[in-house]
Formats: structure tokens, C-alpha cells, sequence
């Protein structure tokens, strides 16, 4: 059984080089907020492994990162884990040795680990539809839709249509979205811009939704909330992802779906994976996808097939 590791604190040097690093990777490559607490956390992980054999951050060696590879292999990290931790250290000291802190990186010759990729889950068209109808279940006689059944209609309609990430969709500012435009400006990942599509079905989704988002709209709150699609009492101002998930898993009853199957990333799998059964080539779906490796794409072959 390994034994609970206890949180310790990098020396004053390596958490300095650990902050000059983030802030790097917040100005110069637009790393989300997600991606700097990861990283933060990985690189203390590896400062108190190197601490245990009384190295730190600035001495710490090719050996001392198999060992700490090793502690996570013992502790039945997934791979997938393993290699995001080594990711995090392969960035720290290249960016070390590039601005001569180091003369030599570490991480140079470690291999990464294997990876045995599953394949993502999907929803197939047919269940997709069902999920749609559920969403859009007629109201009883002589009532209207109310303002929260438009939001989850438009929700649903959007990851499906545009292949959204979640967090590109409950961030999306109200001034991306044109009545005249059959795309969204979206920010994705590391600030980069793309369009992503919208259908028919969709935009008019959209439409009905917008008529009665100011119904939404928190009262007694700041302003920020004004600014987006999607506006919540949250503290950001914006619908949260949890909300989102949560609101997806109760259709996904409605529709007759196992909750476990639904998120809102199994519906972003499931744009690509039917684009690319419909024939789309795999350079389109990359660029709606925003994805910045064409590898990354090429995943939804294999579900496709």
C-alpha cells in the first residue's frame, strides 16, 4: 500500500522559477486558468518527490524524474495522468534552459509513457435525436415554453451543432452571436479563434431563447452577468459547466439514456464522430473542432468506424 503523501511547499527558489513559469504560460501561450492550476500542482508534486531524495526544482536530474514516474506507476496513476505530469515537467525546464537557469534539461531523455487511448464516448444519431426531442417536449395545453426549457433547447441545439467545449459554450459572450451569421466567433483553447457552424435548427434554437434570456438575467447583481449568452447568479456572472452537466444528465433520463453516457463532451464527440460518418474530411472537422493537432481528429475515424 503507498503510503498518503503530505503537501509541501516548494523552496523559495523552485516556487519562484514555478510562478516565472505560469506566468509565461499565461501571457505568452493564453493558458487557461484549468491548465495553471494543473500544472502548479504537478510541479509541487515533483518538488516534494525531489525533496525526499534532498534535491530540489533547479538540481533535480533525469533520474530523479524516472523516480518520480515511478512513485506514480506504484500508486496506480493512469498512464494518461502520468504523461500530463511529465508534460508539465518537460515544459517547466525547457523554459528553464531556455532563459539559461539551467544548462541541461532533465526531461530530455525520458520517454512517455504508453498510452492506450480509448476510444471517447459517443451518442449515436438516433439517441441524439431523442435527446433533442426530450429537450423540446411540447408544454401542456395552453401553456408556453418557459425561459429555462428555451436555454436547455438552445443548449443542447449548440454543443450539437457547433461542437462546442463546454467552457467555450457557458463563457460565450453575448456579442459572438449574429442573427445574420450562420457561425459563432468562438476563443478556444490557448486564445485561439475559430468559426464554429451553426445549423438551422440551432440558430433558431437561439433566437427563441434570446427572446426571453432577459428573464435570466440575476437581479441585484453586477453588471457582468449582462455580458453573456448565458447568464447566471454564479459568481462569474455565467451558466457554471456543473449546472450544464447537471441539466444534461436530467434530460438524458427524459430521453430514456443512461445519465452516465451523457455530458456535454460526449456531445462535441458526437458532432465530429457523425461529420466524419457523413463524409466530412478530417482538415474540416480539425478547424471546426479548434483542435491544434490534426492527430487529435483523427480519433473520430476509428469511432467511426
Amino acid at each position: 500500500m503507498v503510503e498518503k503523501r503530505k503537501p509541501v511547499v516548494a523552496t523559495a527558489c523552485g516556487a519562484t522559477f514555478i510562478e516565472t513559469f505560469l506566468d509565461m504560460m499565461s501571457t505568452e501561450r493564453g493558458a487557461s486558468v484549468n491548465t495553471l492550476t494543473a500544472y502548479r500542482r504537478d510541479l509541487l508534486d515533483f518538488a516534494q518527490s525531489c525533496g525526499r531524495r534532498n534535491r530540489d526544482l533547479k538540481t533535480a536530474t533525469g533520474a530523479d524524474v524516472r523516480a518520480h514516474l515511478s512513485e506514480l506507476s506504484l500508486a496506480s496513476l493512469k498512464p494518461s495522468s502520468q504523461a500530463r505530469k511529465l508534460s508539465a515537467l518537460r515544459g517547466f525546464y525547457a523554459f528553464l534552459y531556455s532563459e539559461g537557469l539551467r544548462k541541461d534539461d532533465p526531461c530530455g531523455a525520458i520517454e512517455r509513457p504508453r498510452l492506450n487511448r480509448p476510444l471517447p464516448k459517443i451518442l449515436s444519431a438516433a439517441e441524439t435525436e431523442r435527446l433533442i426531442r426530450a429537450a423540446r417536449i411540447s408544454p401542456p395545453s395552453g401553456e408556453v415554453r418557459s425561459a429555462k426549457q428555451l436555454r436547455l433547447i438552445c443548449i443542447v441545439e449548440m454543443l450539437y451543432a457547433s461542437g462546442l467545449r463546454i467552457s467555450e459554450l457557458v463563457t460565450l459572450p453575448l456579442a459572438a452571436y449574429s442573427k445574420k451569421e450562420r457561425f459563432l466567433h468562438v476563443r478556444g483553447k490557448g486564445g485561439r479563434e475559430r468559426l464554429a457552424p451553426l445549423g438551422a435548427a440551432a440558430r433558431d434554437a437561439m433566437q427563441d431563447y434570446l427572446k426571453v434570456r432577459d428573464e435570466l438575467l440575476p437581479q441585484g447583481l453586477s453588471g457582468a452577468a449582462a455580458g453573456y449568452f448565458f447568464p447566471s447568479r454564479s459568481y462569474a456572472g455565467h451558466l457554471t459547466r456543473r449546472r450544464c452537466h447537471q441539466l444534461l444528465k436530467e434530460l438524458a433520463v427524459k430521453a430514456g439514456i443512461d445519465p452516465d453516457r451523457l455530458s456535454p463532451h460526449v456531445l462535441r464527440h458526437a458532432f465530429a464522430t457523425h461529420l466524419v460518418e457523413g463524409g466530412a474530411d478530417l482538415r474540416s472537422v480539425q478547424t471546426m473542432l479548434g483542435h491544434a493537432d490534426i492527430a487529435t481528429t483523427q480519433i473520430y475515424t476509428h469511432v467511426a468506424q
